[in-house]
């Protein structure tokens, strides 16, 4: 599985960790997180991340 980063505010979403504070739990491929997923961090849209 692959990670993301926020391309506004620089956060690495690794889905090996999840997201504890959208309650996404590890093991969770980015490509998987819901449509309106949003960066715990700066609230942007999932489209703003980059596959690294």
């Amino acid at each position: 599985m692959d990670n993301y980063k926020c391309t506004i505010c620089g956060y690495m979403y690794k889905p090996e960790r999840g997201d504890y504070i959208n309650e996404i739990p590890p093991g969770v491929a980015f490509e998987d997180l819901p449509e309106d997923y949003k960066c715990p961090m700066c609230g942007q849209p999932k489209v703003v991340f980059q596959k690294m």
